[in-house]
């Protein structure tokens, strides 16, 4: 049975993310089911939970480090979505992902706008 900090990260997971969220963690079962875990417990379970920040911020400082990053954009996308599921709106993740060029370079932030651009045509 999940202990409190697994099931409260999994409730803060699926109210940001979804079905799409716990599908993610699922999809580790077969290969690194601990990842899964620590991804639910400590990403949610801790650090999303923390007071300070509403859920919008949060995904946007999220979508923020994805872009600078420019290596992770199955997961920018996941947190693309989840941050219009929180209430950011196309343009605040536009502006957010253009910020990020004098700190990631033009090939991030290209990257990250073709991402957007896809999440916002399914949306």
């Amino acid at each position: 049975m999940p202990d409190d900090r697994y099931r409260r990260g999994l409730a803060q997971l699926e109210a940001v993310s979804g079905a799409q969220g716990a599908a993610v963690v699922q999809s580790l079962d077969d290969i690194a089911p601990d990842l899964g875990r620590y991804i639910v417990e400590f990403a949610y379970g801790d650090i999303f939970m923390r007071p300070g920040l509403d859920l919008k911020i949060r995904e946007i400082a999220t979508v923020a480090a994805l872009t600078a990053m420019g290596t992770a954009q199955p997961q920018l996308k996941v947190h693309i979505q989840a941050a219009l599921r929180v209430g950011a709106t196309r343009e605040e993740l536009v502006e957010t992902i253009v910020q990020m060029v004098p700190y990631a370079g033009f090939p991030a932030a290209l990257n990250a706008i073709a991402v957007a651009r896809d999440v916002f045509a399914d949306a």
